[in-house]
């Protein structure tokens, strides 16, 4: 699927390219499945703005986007070591993306894991972006057994990992989503709710040791009054002036303010389906779309409301969302 230029998700135009050839060190991935993520749709756009200067001025230099994937490795070159044809394996294409296609090549070296035995392409595909970006940021503000912890948003791909990542560090865990999400929040592990619909949680006057915003609807000051002194705060989708105001705050304050690009790490993918396989836990989707409806995809995703992740399955061109 190409995005030949920024736009709206009507720009994707599904396309027959080349098959890619491994170079050395490189691994040829045959991929089964690829998710929606805020990543993903940001780039299509160009929101930010700033998106032109990484990844071209007027157009994509890499039209083929996609950033998550699951799939077996078909062919290797030479000098690669770690992976041999037949592994199945998921990770991140990261910024080079690429997983929207039936092949794509990377180096071994990138962000790639052993995929869970039990898992379905669906699932693996979308457990790297919100797992391995809650995992960064909890690790990073000092997640630990007994802290009381905030996620707001927390029925999203971010939000929903890092519900399943606190409770399973032993925090004590509160969701903030709509009331409709509820249930599905208190199933990953959250023990207290806030429905943001019917209340403004930072007039409760209650903190926490991290609070983590996974989506870019509490203001700045709304969400630091959210943290104790000397605790976390967590803006995983901040923009640009956020940033700005998290640097500064972490200077003047015993609270820091933790912005910026998750890393990923294949030690991530290892604990997500160590953990994955273990049972404790899970991937959430919301929907599977084929390739050929990533367009519809994109928009369902853009629209802020989906639970947990949207899956795109590479190579069934004929499946119904569901």
């Amino acid at each position: 699927m190409l995005c030949p230029a920024y736009g709206p998700p009507e720009v994707f135009r599904l396309a027959d390219v080349p098959l890619p050839t491994p170079l050395s060190g490189q691994v040829r991935i045959r991929v089964e499945a690829s998710a929606v993520n805020s990543a993903d749709w940001r780039i299509r756009k160009a929101d930010p703005a700033a998106v032109r200067l990484a990844f071209g001025f007027l157009r994509p230099k890499r039209p083929i986007l996609g950033i998550s994937l699951c799939g077996t490795v078909e062919a290797v070159g030479n000098q690669v070591s770690r992976f041999r044809p037949g592994d199945r394996v998921f990770g991140s294409a990261g910024l080079g993306m690429g997983a929207y296609a039936e092949y794509i090549c990377l180096p071994e070296t990138a962000c790639l894991a052993q995929a869970p035995s039990a898992a379905t392409p669906a699932e693996a595909a979308v457990l790297p972006f919100g797992g391995m970006t809650a995992l960064h940021f909890l690790r990073k503000a000092g997640l630990t057994a007994g802290q009381h912890v905030l996620i707001y948003g927390a029925s999203g791909a971010v939000g929903t990992a890092a519900v399943q990542i606190a409770r399973d560090a032993g925090a004590i865990v509160t969701g903030v989503c709509s009331g409709a999400n509820m249930d599905l929040v208190k199933s990953l592990g959250a023990t207290h709710m806030i429905d943001y619909t019917r209340e403004d949680v930072s007039a409760a006057a209650v903190q926490y040791d991290i609070a983590m915003i996974a989506v870019d609807k509490l203001s700045f000051r709304s969400a630091l009054s959210l943290v104790k002194p000397g605790g976390h705060l967590i803006l995983s989708d901040a923009g640009a002036g956020d940033t700005i105001r998290a640097w500064g705050t972490s200077l003047r304050e015993s609270r820091r303010v933790l912005t910026g690009m998750a890393g990923e790490k294949p030690e991530y993918l290892d604990w997500l389906r160590d953990r994955f396989e273990a049972g404790a836990y899970r991937a959430v989707i919301e929907r599977n779309y084929p390739l050929a409806q990533l367009a519809e995809a994109h928009r369902h995703a853009e629209a802020g409301h989906k639970k947990g992740n949207i899956a795109i399955l590479i190579d069934s061109a004929g499946e119904q969302p569901g």
